[in-house]
């Protein structure tokens, strides 16, 4: 083939990889692996647009370099393919989720392959594929007849804890469990009957069923997760969301939170991610305190503060508003108010309420609580930026120490005590900085701050009031789903008790359903299944697995993903152990990140799997945002026939700017036609349009441009495939990590890819001349054309080792560049730099390396290229070469090279000529080892 033409050169070799299964991977002990992963898609309708591929592009490039360095490279891709908008989807149309989903993957996967990735599809997972979420259910079922350890630091299997029971009862038992297990004796628990000792031993389960406050959407039928809900109403379909508090599946992750901290110390992970993490875990030293309730003599309410020294300074309490005790303690005189309140907290969402931290609201339940250490009677309220799962759902409030509480102290009247003496300029500071003696403070009185602390906690301990404690804020995790299109939880009831059915019946498969909604009488679509009933007698779970149950493990069964005797043999999972690089967003740092470093943490601890983390290094890719194009219309009572005015001359005119498809505006040239044909919304064929007097653009109409979120609401998504027809899948590719570190935001210019497409077809001429004559000779290269060819290897390979992509595609212009300047056509050079390439554009590069007349079939089992130190030495200089002061060329001349000398050479260069356009340089400035100035 002469000409380079990317459509029929990309889809032979594309096919080429399908038919010779190209990038299928063994598991073989002879090379050292390489675990490359991107976080799994779910497949929308909508398909991808050309910021969804940034993360893959690069995990692609990486993984191509891993094999040309020797390495046996897993880089496999599946779908996260249970999900609310299938659902809703079947909800509107009464269409099966399971057939939705297949056509979004298949386009998904025509997409993915049209970009050409090197996945071993061999490998594909589906979670809403029975044969792979029969194995979500084991690990859920593992999880049920598991608890965990305190003393050895580990789950184990319930029955070491049932043994535990029977020797010695549970008083001296280290494990988390509910708050309301009894304390029991050997002989007692040994006099239990079976179904007894069955509802203890779930008080300890890894997994459980409690009361959990969560998102309840009625639009939706379902329970959301706070990703879900924004601004008090569910992101799809914007329905009205209220706290309630519903019977739930739980994890007990909690068990695990000084571990997910430990284990992000030894992470290759970005300071910023842990960090999210570390606050979302939030361990805090306190102590627990108890206040008894005034007229309640049987009540107490508990807090847990990290400031015990500052108990003399409390003037108020706060509970949540879904504190079990606000029914009980609230006076009748206040029940309207606290009524009130509680409708309104109900449709805040918790992240809303942990957002805002200006407003002060809350209302009093006429009940006092009594400080412990000073019996004074302090007056309970209850507020929505206390959330009932965080602690104990109540706070002691020192208006003197914090600055929520002097806000709301303030805003209620109450009283604001100072605890410590005046060594800062406000009570405030010195309290917070932890200096000062304590004054008015009891049995502290003038320590300061360490020994009052001290001093506290004894006396709580001593007088069982109270205890020092570590707290966490991480709380358990919902597990239920109120859906139809999610994994069925593997448990039946008997009883009002949940069992775990026959591991051999798995999997538990999704039964039909007439509709996708709650029945009647409100219970999950499950529900509606007829006859679906455990041995045809017992209540199967209603609810299904939330989304992220089946993405916590994923990276286990591309391992070895047709096994169906385990999630992966142990051969595979101890060949390739856990992932090596991991990219993804940074929206999953508290969420599935979390989540898949508890289960694997599970695993490890039964023995499943050798790792204690799952993903050694991970990297989260900015987002590629949309370029919008605006049109301006001309403001108007009558808009019948519309006026547009070009973006020059909108100042002449009051306008609204109104977003346009960016896919019918060219170097931000509307195309008008198209524009009335598509638009008849706002256009339509009577509209005017009022385009540009002067200048280059004269007689166009002009769009306005802005950055913003690529969304369809926007008009500025970009379709892959129209990229990928036009200029092709390598440059498209090549321009994605050419727009900027894969970490940043930047945005997306279809204007800027011509540069790319330029350099690819630029690359191509120095194997093909314009007549499609082959240049490329066996001719020994020059010193000259060694040294570009081993500088760019060494830049190219120093960047892909550091991930910095964009400049990688930097170091290729300039090779190219240079190359064609000094009209190297040598095989020897070009053999080493189409390898080179052929990470970033594969395709362009298989072509080439074929026609080098290479017998291995494909570039990809070629040997990455070895740079020489002799021909990276800096015995050349760069020289950037300005016309006019713009530098349009780098030229390199030997360090010793005379400035006549270099004059004459740059003045002979071919980019030089162009820019001349025959003129006669006024003058030509060499400034040696630093630029040359070209004057015309």
């Amino acid at each position: 083939m002469s000409e380079y033409n990317h459509r029929e050169i990309e889809s032979n070799w594309q096919r080429f990889w399908d038919e010779n299964q190209t990038y299928r991977v063994d598991t073989q002990t002879g090379k050292p692996k390489y675990y490359v992963l991107d976080m799994f898609p779910y497949p929308s309708g909508a398909g991808l647009h050309v910021g969804h591929p940034l993360g893959y592009i690069a995990s692609d490039i990486y993984s191509r370099y891993k094999r040309l360095k020797g390495f046996n490279v897993l880089h496999p891709m599946g779908f996260d393919s249970f999900g609310l908008p299938a659902e809703q989807y079947a909800i509107q149309t009464g269409q099966h989720p399971a057939i939705t989903t297949e056509q979004n993957i298949a386009r998904y996967i025509e997409q993915l392959k049209n970009i050409g990735f090197s996945y071993d599809w061999s490998r594909e997972v589906r979670t809403s594929d029975p044969g792979y979420y029969r194995w979500t259910q084991w690990i859920f079922m593992e999880l049920f007849r598991s608890w965990y350890n305190n003393d050895t630091n580990k789950a184990e299997p319930i029955e070491t804890l049932l043994a535990q029971f029977e020797v010695k009862g549970n008083g001296q038992v280290n494990a988390p469990c509910d708050e309301d297990t009894p304390i029991f004796t050997a002989e007692e628990w040994r006099v239990m009957s079976e179904e007894e000792q069955y509802q203890i031993s779930l008080k300890y389960r890894l997994t459980y069923v409690a009361d959990a406050t969560v998102n309840w959407c009625a639009g939706l039928g379902s329970v959301l997760s706070n990703d879900e809900v924004k601004d008090g109403v569910s992101e799809r379909g914007g329905f009205p969301v209220e706290q309630k508090l519903m019977r739930q599946w739980m994890m007990r992750i909690t068990a695990y939170a000084q571990r997910l901290l430990d284990g992000l110390d030894g992470l290759d992970w970005t300071e910023s991610l842990k960090e999210q993490q570390r606050n979302w875990i939030g361990r805090s030293v306190g102590a627990l305190v108890k206040f008894a309730v005034d007229q309640h003599p049987d009540r107490t309410i508990e807090v847990f503060t990290t400031r015990v020294d500052t108990i003399y300074g409390v003037t108020f309490m706060v509970l949540a508003p879904e504190h079990e005790l606000v029914a009980e303690i609230t006076t009748p005189e206040q029940q309207g108010e606290i009524d009130a309140y509680l409708d309104q907290t109900k449709k805040k969402s918790e992240r809303d309420r942990m957002a805002d931290v200006k407003t002060v609201s809350g209302a009093f339940t006429g009940a006092y609580a009594i400080n412990p250490f000073n019996g004074e009677k302090i007056p309970v309220y209850i507020a929505d930026y206390v959330l009932a799962g965080y602690g104990t759902g109540a706070v002691m409030a020192v208006p003197s120490g914090d600055q929520r509480d002097w806000n709301f102290a303030r805003h209620f009247g109450l009283p604001i005590v100072p605890i410590l003496d005046a060594q800062k300029d406000t009570e405030k500071e010195a309290d917070a900085t932890k200096e000062g003696r304590y004054i008015n403070s009891g049995i502290v009185n003038g320590m300061g701050y360490k020994e009052a602390t001290t001093t506290l906690i004894n006396w709580l301990e001593e007088k069982g009031l109270g205890k020092g404690k570590i707290n966490y804020r991480l709380r358990d995790a919902v597990f239920s789903r109120q859906r139809y299109w999610g994994e069925p939880v593997p448990v039946y009831y008997k009883d009002g008790v949940p069992y775990l059915i026959e591991e051999s019946e798995l999997p538990l498969e999704l039964p039909a359903v007439d509709k996708y909604l709650p029945t009647e009488s409100g219970e999950p679509p499950l529900g509606r299944a007829e006859g679906w009933k455990y041995q045809r007698e017992y209540e199967y779970e209603l609810s299904t697995m939330p989304g992220w149950a089946g993405s916590s493990w994923y990276w286990y069964r591309y391992m070895d993903p047709q096994n169906g005797e385990n999630f992966a043999s142990d051969e595979a999972i101890n060949y390739w152990r856990n992932v090596d690089l991991y990219i993804g967003g940074t929206e999953h740092a508290t969420g599935h990140l979390l989540y898949s470093r508890f289960w694997n943490k599970f695993l490890k601890d039964r023995g499943y799997v050798p790792e204690e983390e799952p993903f050694k290094k991970l990297i989260n890719q900015g987002m590629i945002q949309g370029r919008s194009s605006f049109v301006y219309r001309v403001k108007s009572n009558d808009y019948s026939k519309p006026v547009f005015v070009s973006a020059g001359l909108r100042d002449r005119y009051e306008v609204t700017p109104l977003h346009v498809d960016v896919n019918i505006v060219e170097n931000d040239v509307l195309d008008i036609e198209k524009f009335k044909a598509t638009r008849l919304d706002i256009a339509g064929e009577n509209a005017e349009f009022i385009l540009e007097e002067s200048g280059s653009l004269q007689g166009k109409y002009v769009c306005g441009v802005e950055v913003e979120k690529m969304s369809k609401s926007k008009f500025n998504v970009v379709n892959p495939d129209d990229i990928v027809v036009r200029y092709g899948a390598d440059t498209l590719r090549l321009y994605e990590m050419f727009l900027g570190p894969l970490e940043q935001a930047k945005p997306w210019n279809t204007n800027g890819i011509d540069g790319t497409f330029r350099f690819i077809r630029k690359f191509w001429r120095l194997f093909y001349n314009d007549n499609g004559q082959w240049l490329v000779t066996e001719e020994a290269p020059k010193a000259e054309e060694l040294r570009v060819l081993h500088k760019t290897i060494k830049k190219v390979e120093e960047d892909i080792e550091h991930f910095s992509f964009n400049t990688a595609v930097s170091a290729f212009m300039v090779c190219v560049n240079e190359l064609s300047s000094l009209k190297c056509h040598k095989k020897a050079i070009l053999q080493e730099l189409v390898v080179l390439l052929s990470s970033y554009a594969p395709h362009i590069s298989e072509e080439l390396w074929a026609a080098l007349g290479n017998e291995k079939g494909t570039v990809s089992k070629a040997d990455f290229p070895k740079w020489e130190q002799q021909y990276v030495v800096d015995d050349v200089f760069e020289y950037p070469i300005q016309i006019n002061g713009k530098v349009r060329t780098t030229l390199p001349f030997a360090l010793d090279t005379a400035p006549p000398d270099i004059e004459k050479e740059v003045l002979a260069n071919e980019i030089v000529q162009r820019w001349l356009e025959g003129k006669t340089p006024k003058k030509v400035i060499v400034v040696p080892k630093r630029i040359v100035n070209v004057v015309i």
